[in-house]
């Protein structure tokens, strides 16, 4: 999605999970109908919106967006946010009944194409002009757009607008890292300083100083491999083209078996399950017993909500390898960002209502509110705060492949990282089974 000038200094690389579906990634999941009770296409003049949202970082910034739009325009938005774990199936269940909101919150592009088949989701490209397509940077359009015949039965377009943007790196507690004598603001030049940094923390904690959710492991792969492998060298091995037994794969899952042998993985273990990362996140923002975690920007945004008087804390990404051959990059994506659906009966109230929460003013109190990463590029970095800086200056390294990550890999590497670090299996143990899955697969 990138264009000259801007784009290509704002960051060169598109996001993985959307350039993944741009290049004709193949979707499994839910069957949706288009039609249904709510199939009438609706106009403008609805002093009503629903909006089922997906975020609990965001809920609040949301309520009080919709209370200043209410005051402005008289158009009343009902939120409706049942959590992150029960989004998807009450999204599901309503897209079914025919019962869909005027306005909802986008997923990643492959839990979202079967929505966009079954025409829930409007095409707001030809509306992206004038001042509503300078309320997002030429990378967020770009990240959004479904190229022409990328994804079959779908037409070329941008179904979704988003205020955010993201990446994946670490977060610290900082009083954590300054009680054990180490500066936190002072980023380690290497993976190597960066365990030894640890391993100091640890002694004081007494229980490690670092954790990841296992459900984080393909992310925390894909990074940390980019230290060996290009972007089409990982391209090639998602497109199962290239074996996942190379060098580079092989050095980039060593790393959680160097952080296993020098004992700095809270409890010994990985969280696994639906729940893991939330787990990881209570222990960091909340009870603040976990002095490390590998996380997305959009974390902040949950910290924000949940633990609200907690802000001792800094992001940065992984250290570089001290033996890489290639700058290494980072897993990153867009963040949150609405759908708008064009059967309801509110079709013209519900483009204005997403244009509006787009604009620079609503994009700086998304910032303020929940601490993310705006895609409004009237949004500059002195405006963000600074839990989310070293986060925001991972943007120009983020890695691009057009194929996605096999399900069946994942699956196998979630739960072979567990295994490793219980010391059950090696690395090369669970890059053979990752192998296996994704051949099993086709």
């Amino acid at each position: 999605m990138p264009k000259a000038g801007v784009r290509n200094r704002l960051t060169r690389r598109r996001l993985l999970g959307l350039a993944a579906v741009s290049a004709g990634a193949a979707f499994s999941g839910p069957v949706l109908t288009g039609c249904g009770k709510d199939s009438a296409k609706g106009g403008g003049g609805s002093t009503s919106l629903t909006f089922m949202n997906q975020s609990r970082g965001q809920a609040k910034a949301l309520d009080k967006l919709v209370e200043t739009y209410q005051k402005q325009t008289g158009v009343r938005v009902t939120i409706d946010s049942p959590g992150p774990t029960n989004f998807p199936a009450k999204l599901q269940s309503k897209s079914q009944s025919g019962d869909m909101p005027d306005v909802y919150s986008t997923l990643t592009l492959p839990e979202m194409i079967p929505y966009y088949k079954a025409g829930w989701a409007m095409n707001l490209e030809p509306k992206l002009t004038g001042e509503w397509k300078g309320n997002f940077s030429p990378i967020a359009l770009d990240l959004t757009s479904v190229r022409a015949g990328s994804v079959s039965g779908l037409d070329a377009g941008i179904y979704s607008a988003h205020w955010e943007i993201q990446t994946m790196g670490l977060l610290l507690n900082t009083k954590t890292f300054e009680s054990a004598g180490t500066d936190p603001k002072a980023p380690p030049a290497t993976t190597d300083a960066w365990i030894e940094q640890l391993k100091t923390v640890s002694a004081k904690s007494g229980n490690g100083a670092f954790l990841m959710a296992a459900s984080l492991a393909d992310r925390f792969l894909l990074s940390h491999a980019s230290n060996w492998l290009t972007d089409a060298e990982i391209d090639a091995t998602l497109a199962g083209k290239a074996s996942w037994k190379s060098d580079g794969w092989r050095k980039g899952l060593q790393l959680l078996a160097e952080l296993r042998d020098a004992g700095v993985i809270v409890n010994k273990t990985l969280p696994g399950g639906n729940d893991d990362n939330p787990t990881v996140e209570k222990g960091f923002f909340n009870v603040q017993d976990t002095p490390a975690i590998f996380d997305a920007s959009v974390a902040i945004g949950v910290a924000r909500a949940t633990a609200p008087d907690f802000t001792e804390y800094v992001s940065m990404g992984i250290p570089k390898a001290a033996d890489g051959t290639q700058k290494p990059r980072v897993y990153g994506g867009v963040g949150k960002g609405a759908c708008i659906n064009p059967k309801g009966k509110n079709v013209d109230a519900a483009v204005k209502f997403v244009q509006w929460l787009t604009e620079p003013e609503q994009a700086k109190v998304f910032v303020d509110m929940v601490g993310l990463i705006p895609a409004n590029p009237k949004v500059t970095a002195a405006d963000l705060p600074p839990q989310v800086a070293g986060f925001a200056s991972l943007a120009d390294a983020i890695e691009v492949v057009p194929s996605p990550f096999s399900p069946d890999a994942r699956t196998a590497l979630i739960s072979g990282v567990q295994s490793l670090v219980l010391k059950e299996k090696t690395v090369d143990q669970v890059l053979d089974d990752m192998e296996t899955a994704q051949k099993r697969a086709k």
